[in-house]
């Protein structure tokens, strides 16, 4: 029996600040979840189930939320899971509640992820005691600057790379309402010279800590027909995983990024991912991660992706435009960033992306990571069903 055409008819996300210190933890998750199901013009008892993720639990110090989301979500006396693969998991999220739609389990599941990083301090999180991590190593940016030396010397992407890209998703974030940071004066001069961090990442190239929260309606093709709004049809998911180290180990381009890439892509009939897709939302929390993902993802040749940003190909009116909504750059609720991702690419083809909607897209992918790049999940939305 073939899989269940999955439309997403529904799409909700919190304003993204520091800290939403107006809202409880509950109320920041619940906040997305009625933007969700008022956009899918639904109410929570036209939800099967509920399928919710976040980053670990010591990003925020509180234990198993879902022990108590239930009651937020309108979950009770349903089925209500809760799904974690570290920054990622608002991707694989999103492919959870997709897998019991395609597989007839339920017919409209209301999906969610959050993160709320004021309640506790994620960069401290991250940062392992000795003997298990050398000291020094501070935050995600210490574990991930290696990397990116490392891609630099792979490829001779010359110093400037990091720093379009960080500009480029800053200028995309002031179209977007819903973003963290809206740097009105940015130009392109303070960001090469702001303080360098992690060298050769600086503090215009980092992503911010947000609370924030994102949640979409999935449903199937009877509910699809009855949405009031244009649906994103999905084309093609997948997961994959790899340890986080282990002996020849890529880290400028993982193995498990490329094969999720790829089975994404076969799913959906695409060959020639430049030509075929219209706009990647994709998760890069340091600027030089693009550039990294566009070869990883087959955008570009090994060695090509820094090409690609240099000639303004990424940019939004470029012919693949690269995190239109200003990506994790501009907005970083760990938990809910991998959704974010899956959001906008579905926002795109919905023509429904607002200020920073790239004309006539058709075809979008939404990818996001997570733990030392350890975990993967990528989703193609279109604007048509899938040809069955």
């Amino acid at each position: 029996m073939s899989e269940e055409p999955v439309a997403v008819v529904g799409i909700g996300q919190t304003r993204h600040a520091a800290a939403r210190r107006d809202v409880s933890l509950a109320g920041l998750v619940r906040e997305a979840a009625a933007r969700a199901l008022e956009d899918a013009q639904l109410a929570w008892a036209d939800v099967d189930a509920v399928v919710i993720g976040k980053a670990p639990d010591f990003f925020e110090g509180v234990m198993m939320p879902e022990l108590y989301l239930a009651d937020a979500l309108g979950a009770v006396g349903k089925p209500m899971l809760r799904v974690h693969t570290a920054g990622s998991v608002g991707g694989s999220t999103a492919l959870v509640a997709a897998d019991l739609v395609a597989a007839r389990v339920h017919r409209t599941v209301l999906t969610a992820a959050f993160e709320k990083q004021s309640e506790s301090n994620a960069m401290w999180a991250l940062s392992l005691p000795v003997p298990f991590q050398q000291p020094l190593l501070a935050g995600a940016g210490g574990f991930f600057a290696p990397h990116v030396r490392a891609y630099i010397r792979r490829t001779g992407a010359p110093p400037g790379i990091g720093a379009l890209v960080a500009y480029k998703d800053r200028r995309n974030a002031l179209r977007n309402p819903y973003a963290h940071l809206h740097e009105d004066g940015l130009t392109l001069e303070r960001v090469r010279s702001s303080p360098m961090l992690w060298d050769p990442i600086r503090y215009s190239e980092t992503c911010p800590s947000s609370d924030g929260a994102c949640a979409m309606v999935l449903t199937d093709r009877a509910g699809a027909a009855r949405a009031p709004h244009p649906p994103a049809w999905l084309h093609g998911g997948a997961m994959r995983s790899e340890p986080t180290l282990f002996a020849g180990k890529d880290f400028v381009s993982p193995r498990a990024g490329r094969d999720c890439a790829a089975d994404v892509y076969r799913q959906a009939g695409v060959t020639d991912p430049r030509r075929e897709i219209d706009v990647a939302e994709l998760y890069v929390p340091f600027s030089w991660y693009e550039p990294m993902w566009l070869e990883n993802l087959g955008f570009a040749a090994e060695g090509e992706g820094w090409k690609l940003v240099e000639s303004g190909a990424t940019a939004l009116d470029g012919d693949l435009p690269v995190n239109p909504s200003g990506g994790v750059l501009s907005s970083n609720p760990i938990g809910a960033s991998g959704m974010l991702r899956f959001a906008e690419a579905a926002l795109q083809v919905r023509g429904q992306a607002g200020e920073h909607q790239i004309e006539g897209a058709r075809r979008a992918l939404g990818h996001a990571y997570g733990g030392g790049s350890q975990f993967f999940a990528m989703w193609l939305v279109g604007a048509e069903p899938p040809a069955t």
